[in-house]
């Protein structure tokens, strides 16, 4: 499924990141970039836009009341520098509601919250469709950032061996790399941006890709160079789901 956007801010640059973020994001489209609602409006009468990343304030017209004078209106994601439309969003009834800058992670989410919005519009279109079923890679993204000193860095979910909880901070492991990447950041909030299959909470202090186990010994996991504890717990559970049988 793709999405078809309109992306809209009278600030090149903004919109320039805009168009970038929707690039990154295989089942968005960019179809029309524009500077202000006007030519917004002439975008949505010429061409089909499933979802429209709208700035507020612009010249001419605020994007809210853009909004509000379309008869028929496509999915909207706000994105804007002034908190104090957040309440009159809502009323929008859009899907979301981004404050710049935004990191490829929010955008992400964002996005993510359209295409489920998407799929439950075309499902109630059609009641007696059966249902589709969708690519494990369609559930959630390949890939997530984090911040490291002051930048944000990529993270392939598929790259992942294990990741370790320290606090207040985790250590993400990496097949591609020597040193693990260093995250403020718990291993729940890690656990949330993880596929659901694939990946196992081992221990309270570990997260482990299941596929990347080389060997089990005393309630213990080898990967690589690393041992790694198994909670006492977690250790049936484990079994089970490396199909293991006594």
């Amino acid at each position: 499924m793709k999405l078809r956007c309109l992306a809209v801010d009278d600030e090149s640059l903004a919109r320039r990141m805009l168009e970038d973020n929707i690039r990154q994001i295989p089942f968005l489209e960019l179809v029309r970039s524009c500077k202000n609602a006007f030519e917004a409006m002439q975008a949505l009468q010429e061409t089909p836009i499933d979802l429209m990343f709208l700035d507020i304030q612009m010249p001419g017209m605020l994007g809210t009341q853009f909004l509000q004078s379309l008869p028929e209106k496509p999915m909207v994601i706000f994105v804007t520098a002034y908190p104090n439309y957040a309440v009159e969003s809502y009323d929008l009834d859009v899907i979301d509601y981004l404050m710049k800058p935004v990191s490829l992670e929010r955008f992400t989410k964002a996005a993510y919250k359209a295409l489920d919005a998407q799929r439950k519009k075309e499902a109630l279109a059609s009641p007696k469709a059966a249902p589709v079923a969708m690519p494990a890679e369609a559930e959630s993204p390949d890939f997530f950032f984090v911040n490291v000193e002051y930048s944000l860095v990529k993270i392939s979910v598929r790259d992942i061996t294990h990741i370790e909880g320290m606090k207040d901070y985790v250590k993400i492991y990496l097949q591609t790399a020597k040193k693990p990447v260093l995250t403020k950041s718990t291993l729940k909030a890690m656990e949330e941006k993880l596929p659901a299959q694939g990946f196992f909470r081992v221990h309270k202090s570990f997260i482990i890709r299941l596929d990347k186990i080389e060997s089990l010994r005393n309630k213990e996991i080898r990967i690589g160079e690393h041992e790694i504890p198994v909670g006492e717990a977690n250790w049936e559970e484990l079994l089970l789901l490396l199909n293991y049988t006594r």
